[in-house]
């Protein structure tokens, strides 16, 4: 069970890291273009945290094109300044 534990720890920093980098970099590593990221919490979704930063949906969406929003996770890095 402990090795399993430390698998799942190790697929959630990737995906973390990759989320990161997404946001960061843009999906093909190119020009930096994100100002300020948000990691997702329990109970957050697209809209609650377009306003938390007052930005509109249409903002929130250019900053994060490749999102599904009904997929959010926990640690998620999104783009909230662009």
């Amino acid at each position: 069970m402990a090795n399993y534990n430390k698998i799942q720890t190790l697929v959630l920093m990737f995906a973390l890291l990759i989320s990161f980098t997404m946001a960061n970099f843009g999906f093909l590593g190119g020009k930096a273009s994100c100002e300020k990221v948000f990691g997702v919490r329990s109970g957050d979704n697209c809209t609650g945290i377009a306003q938390m930063f007052k930005l509109s949906t249409v903002t929130f969406d250019s900053n994060n094109p490749n999102l599904k929003c009904d997929a959010l996770f926990v640690g998620q890095w999104l783009c909230v300044a662009a």
